[in-house]
């Protein structure tokens, strides 16, 4: 029987993909956010195509604050944002 592979929404597109083509954004149970890489940290995560363009259509409909269950700042959107640019660059040099 073949391995059951989890899918997630991206909040920026709304395409379903699966669990690894995916970021996870999270709100720590001490209201943090984070990008968490791993995927296997401790809070609500909340999940985007490892692209800026993704990040900024969540932003603009506010996908990622309804996901979390927050409003997230406009500085922490920011520093997300430089953080994902960093990671995209990085998969991008490794094909």
């Amino acid at each position: 029987m073949a391995k059951k592979i989890p899918l997630r929404v991206c909040t920026g597109c709304g395409e379903s993909k699966p669990k690894k083509e995916l970021i996870r954004v999270l709100r720590t149970p001490e209201d943090d956010i984070v990008l968490d890489a791993t995927g296997k940290k401790n809070g609500r995560g909340a999940y985007i195509c490892c692209s800026v363009d993704c990040l900024r259509k969540s932003i603009k409909t506010k996908g990622l604050d309804r996901s979390l269950k927050v409003e997230i700042p406009k500085h922490l959107l920011e520093t997300i944002e430089k953080e994902l640019v960093s990671l995209e660059s990085g998969t991008k040099k490794g094909i």
